[in-house]
């Protein structure tokens, strides 16, 4: 018995370590623990390395987007307009593009609230002027009209609705008065009448006085502008109605600018000033008889024409200007402020005649990304500078340049 439990009790030892001996045999060491260790902790990092690229991918990929989307609103808000620009009345004797009357294209803030003074010309403002599509409302005035607020008495011109004798004309209604002596002033109708209209005064208030059968008709102002603020780090493309309304199109425009390119060639007339009906020349108003007197220029002139002295004609007042070909000449600032001035240079409304000649206008509209974190050290990509380190996040501004021709504005372009 003895001898047979000490061979059972060394067997069942020997099998007990030999087991933990194997079971110790088969573990990781502490080294081959450490390189799975870091193996596994590279792989990680890599991992989260793609991840984070792909993060600030997609951030990057969404601001691009958001900057487009900004930036073809601003560019169809402005295009819109400005392609607009010079449409003027098409019923009556009075009919034919604002350009053969006064200038609806200004390089400056016109209207009712802080308009910008005579002689202003400002790179990053634009107003236009122009009579919406269809509209009834054009008709003449059967009486005097001071350049302020007051009541207007009005004719049943051909083409004035039948179905009432306020000639289309509401209350609301944005219009526009204007004569053959280049000047002009802006109203809304705040009460309409059979034959009658009360309206109130949308620019200041001037000695100017419209005589009967000067035109009245629905008209819009559109003035784009940019405002920057750094205090408050407001940056937008601003658009004003000339009256009182006046509201952000898309915010963070870093960027705006306007270019004029005008007809080299003087206006010339091209039928008497004693036709009744026009066009009497090729752009601009027409010079008054050589008898009247209708601005404070010389009996027959006006801003556009003046007298010879040699021969007693009417001739142009402006100048040719480029290099004598038929090619838009760019207009300089120098050019668009030193006069002649329409209707003349006493008039508070007073504008330089060359913006008549204005045929295209050139604009170049730049857009921010909208957070610092998007936008890298100020220079040629970023107009102001982020907090962005990183490349991989950068949205740089994204500005588009184009140019709009108003077909309006190219009367004097097909001469007879």
């Amino acid at each position: 018995n003895d001898g047979a439990n000490d061979g059972a009790n060394d067997g069942a030892n020997d099998g007990a370590n030999d087991g933990a001996n194997d079971a110790a045999d088969a573990g990781f060491s502490l080294v081959e623990l450490l390189v799975a260790m870091g193996i596994s902790l590279s792989i990680l990092a890599v991992a989260l390395i793609v991840v984070n690229g792909w993060q600030l991918g997609f951030g990057a990929e969404n601001e691009r987007a958001d900057q487009q989307q900004r930036l073809r609103v601003a560019v169809n808000a402005v295009s819109r307009d400005l392609a607009l620009a010079g449409a003027g009345a098409y019923l009556g004797n009075g009919a034919g593009p604002l350009a053969l009357f006064v200038a609806s294209v200004f390089p400056f803030r016109q209207g009712a609230l802080t308009p910008d003074a005579p002689g202003t010309v400002r790179t990053d403002t634009l107003t236009v002027l122009f009579v919406p599509p269809h509209t009834a409302a054009q008709t003449t005035l059967q009486q005097p009209l001071a350049a302020r607020s007051g009541t207007a008495f009005i004719n049943q011109d051909a083409g004035c609705p039948t179905v009432d004798s306020t000639c289309g004309f509401t209350a609301g209604m944005d219009v526009m008065v204007y004569d053959d002596t280049g000047a002009y002033d802006t109203f809304r109708v705040a009460a309409a009448q059979p034959g009658a209209l009360d309206l109130q005064h949308d620019m200041p208030d001037t000695s100017q006085s419209y005589a009967a059968g000067a035109r009245i008709v629905e008209a819009v102002s559109h003035t784009y502008s940019l405002k920057t603020d750094p205090l408050t780090d407001t940056f937008q493309l601003m658009h004003y109605d000339g009256v009182s309304s006046e509201a952000a199109v898309v915010d963070h425009a870093v960027g705006l600018a306007f270019e004029y390119f005008g007809d080299p060639a003087p206006p010339i007339l091209i039928r008497p000033v004693t036709d009744p009906t026009g066009p009497w020349t090729t752009y601009g108003p027409r010079p008054p008889r050589l008898n009247v007197r209708s601005t404070a220029y010389a009996m027959g002139e006006n801003c556009v024409f003046q007298i010879e002295a040699t021969t007693g004609r009417q001739v142009p007042r402006l100048a040719q200007v480029g290099n004598g070909s038929m090619s838009l000449v760019k207009l300089t600032e120098a050019q668009l402020k030193d006069g002649p001035w329409c209707p003349d240079e006493t008039n508070p409304h007073r504008y330089d005649a060359d913006l008549l000649r204005i045929r295209r206008v050139s604009v170049a509209l730049r857009i921010e990304a909208s957070l610092p974190s998007f936008r890298g050290p100020a220079g040629i990509l970023f107009t102001r500078g982020g907090n962005s380190r990183s490349a991989r996040r950068w949205v740089a501004d994204q500005e588009i340049r184009f140019d709009i021709s108003p077909k309006n504005l190219s009367v004097s372009r097909a001469r007879p």
